[in-house]
Order: structure tokens, then C-alpha cells, then sequence
């Protein structure tokens, strides 16, 4: 099998990425369509949403635990393939229980490329190198936020929700075909670790037992809220705050998918060129910078275009600056293990995006300043996270041995 270039590699990892955005970003404007064709309230529609981000909180776990033991490329191709069987049933749901089963499906599937695509980086990259990589990815990856609400709200105009589905469906059989390929292994048979409970366990309490991984891992997942917060209550908060329609979405998704790229093109660019440190603390520069500006201005003013979305252009180029470095910090804390911690920084994310989408959204998107107030905790608790990790990361240099 012919080896890939960097840039393809990037690529396709992207691509694997892009699932996950596709699967929640594409449908949000078909919410009051799927509710009418399928009967359904929309806290049920809602409830799709949640049930599939807890069924990849949960999956996302085992994704790199699975790929530490059977390869990267094995699980990347049953992944695909599971997708593909949720994403037909989703289409062909005739109610929104069977909706939930597809969905949950989805959810279990669509975390591999994420989780393995990262120990995939790490496996052929160090330092610097593998930084550029991981910017490079989420460069292509921030394509999917941008254009799925857009695409999904022209679907839902022009055909129905269901075609929605199938164009997902079509996506992940096309990746199918171009993973088996020329995705390569990139984990030899003789480093990998053996699929046992006692093996996983000792895995999972090394990593949960420390408490720099929950906070460096709590810095990505806790910015990653911020914006989940605004794109989980964007049917409420476009059409009732900022009276937009279904092809509109891209008010919302245009300036917050711009932020990711162009941070993560800095982030690409500055690789090497100083510490993880410094450009963490840049990058926390923006975020905190954009969660005032957002708070201040719905204290004082009513919702309006663009200033309610424009913060988010700010607020996701601090996150993407800030997210490789940390991602690379908390992943070497256990280089033998690098997948299974990929799959617990995922699920970190991942549940906590599942808690905003299913509790805190629904609760604070009947006002403007609520989430705006929002998204400065999650920021404000990110930087904390961080600027603890350091503490607690120059008090073990000091003691070793406590």
C-alpha cells in the first residue's frame, strides 16, 4: 500500500472527522420538518441529538482501546461500515423512536475517525511535526460546521430531512472505498496490546487516576462548550432570537467555522516557533476576549446581526489556537497507551457536549445573555483548568516522590 503524503493524510483524516459535524450540523435545520413528518414534540426531535452525542460519549471510550489492540486501519473500516447502516436506517425511520435506534447507531460509529485519526498522528509524527498535522487536520475538518448547516437547510428546502440522511449515507461509503484503499497501518502487530478486561482496567485507571489528564483534558472540553452551547441551541436561537429561516443557519456556523480555520492555520504556522504554554496563553487571550465582548453587549443591547454572532468568529479562533497543543500535552502523558487516551479525551469532550446539548442548552436558550453568560463559565473554566494543571505540573517537579 502506498504511503501518504502528508497532506493526504490530513485529508483523509479530516474527512473521517467531518462524520461527526455532518451528523449533528446537517439536520438542525430539518427540526421542525422531522417533527411534523414523524409526529413527534420537538423535545423528542431534540432528544436525537442527545441520544446520539451519549452514544458517542460512551463509544469513544473504546475506539482507541480497540485500536490499540486490532489496529487503527480495522477499526476505522468497521466504524464506517456501521455508520453506513445507522445513517439508512435514520433515513428510512417512520417514527422518532426508530430515529433514536438509527441515531444511537450513528453515535457509536462516528467517534473512530477523531479518536483514531489522533493516535494515527501520533503514531508517524513528534512535537512540532505532529502539531502542524493536527492544525492541518482541523483546517479541513472546520469545512463540515460551515457548510452542513447550509447544505442541510437547502436539502430541507428543496427535497425533505430524509434526503439529508442519504447524502451522509453516500459520504461514508465513498470514505469507505478510499480508506480500504489507501489508508495505511500505522501500528505493527508486535506494538499492540492485548483486548483483555484486566489489561483495559489497569489502561483506564492509570489514565483516570491522574489528575493532570482531567485538566488538561478539561481545557479542550470545556472551550469546545462554549461553542457546542451556541450550535446545539441554534434551531431557538436563530429562528426565535435573531428571526432567521432554515437557509440561514450560515449566520451562526459561517463565523464560528471561520475561527476554527484561520486558528488553526496560526496554529499550523506557529508550531515549533515557541512553547505549548505561550500559545495556549494566546490562545485564552481570544477566548476570554470574545466571551466578555458577548456578555457585555446583550447586558446592554437586544439581540441583532451581526454583533450576537460575531464573537463566535474570536471566540473559536482562540479554542482551535489553544486545542493542538493541549490535545498533544494530555496525549503525552501516556505514550504507550496513546489511543485509549485519545478515547478518554474524546469522551470527556464528547459527554460534556452531550450534557449541554440535553441540560443546559434547552435551559438557557430562551435568552440571548444566558448564553452568552454560558459560554463565558465554560471559557472562564477552561482557563482555570489550565493554569491549574501548571501549578499541579511545577509542584510534582518540585516533589517527585508526593
Amino acid at each position: 500500500m502506498k504511503v501518504l503524503s502528508a497532506a493526504a493524510l490530513a485529508a483523509v483524516l479530516a474527512a473521517l472527522s467531518m462524520l461527526g459535524p455532518f451528523s449533528i450540523d446537517a439536520y438542525l435545520p430539518a427540526f421542525p420538518n422531522i417533527q411534523a413528518t414523524l409526529n413527534a414534540t420537538p423535545i423528542e426531535v431534540q432528544q436525537s441529538l442527545t441520544f446520539y452525542m451519549l452514544s458517542f460519549a460512551c463509544m469513544v471510550l473504546w475506539h482507541g482501546a480497540l485500536s490499540d489492540a486490532f489496529g487503527r486501519r480495522n477499526v476505522v473500516l468497521v466504524s464506517l461500515v456501521m455508520f453506513a447502516i445507522g445513517t439508512l436506517g435514520c433515513a428510512a425511520a417512520h417514527s422518532v423512536h426508530y430515529l433514536w435506534a438509527f441515531r444511537i447507531l450513528q453515535g457509536v460509529s462516528s467517534g473512530a475517525g477523531v479518536v483514531v485519526g489522533r493516535a494515527i498522528i501520533r503514531d508517524l509524527y513528534e512535537d512540532a511535526a505532529a502539531a502542524r498535522l493536527l492544525s492541518m487536520v482541523t483546517m479541513i475538518f472546520s469545512i463540515a460546521p460551515a457548510i452542513a448547516p447550509i447544505l442541510g437547510g437547502w436539502v430541507v428546502t428543496l427535497f425533505d430531512w430524509r434526503a439529508i440522511f442519504l447524502a451522509l449515507l453516500a459520504y461514508s461509503v465513498l470514505l469507505f472505498i478510499y480508506c480500504y484503499r489507501r489508508l495505511p497501518e500505522t501500528l505493527p502487530k508486535e506494538k499492540r496490546h492485548p483486548f483483555n478486561p484486566h489489561f483495559l482496567l489497569r489502561n483506564y485507571t492509570e489514565i483516570l487516576r491522574s489528575p493532570l489528564f482531567h485538566m488538561k483534558s478539561g481545557v479542550v472540553a470545556c472551550n469546545f462548550a462554549g461553542l457546542f452551547l451556541y450550535i446545539s441551541s441554534a434551531p431557538v436561537f436563530l429562528p426565535q432570537h435573531l428571526g432567521l429561516g432554515a437557509s440561514q443557519f450560515g449566520w451562526l456556523f459561517i463565523p464560528s467555522v471561520s475561527g476554527i480555520f484561520l486558528g488553526a492555520l496560526a496554529a499550523n504556522r506557529i508550531a515549533g516557533k515557541m512553547t505549548f504554554s505561550r500559545q495556549i496563553g494566546i490562545g485564552f487571550c481570544f477566548l476570554l476576549a470574545a466571551s466578555i465582548f458577548n456578555v457585555c453587549y446583550h447586558l446592554l443591547l437586544p439581540p441583532a446581526l451581526p454583533w450576537s454572532v460575531a464573537p463566535m468568529f474570536f471566540y473559536t479562533f482562540g479554542m482551535s489556537v489553544v486545542a493542538p497543543a493541549a490535545t498533544l500535552l494530555a496525549l503525552d502523558l501516556f505514550p504507550h497507551i496513546r489511543g485509549t487516551v485519545a478515547s478518554c479525551q474524546s469522551f470527556a469532550t464528547t459527554l460534556l457536549g452531550a450534557i449541554v446539548a440535553g441540560v443546559i442548552a434547552p435551559f438557557l436558550s430562551h435568552s440571548v445573555l444566558w448564553l452568552a453568560a454560558g459560554q463565558m463559565a465554560f471559557s472562564t473554566s477552561a482557563l482555570v483548568l489550565w493554569l491549574t494543571s501548571r501549578y499541579y505540573r511545577s509542584m510534582l517537579l518540585r516533589h517527585p516522590g508526593q
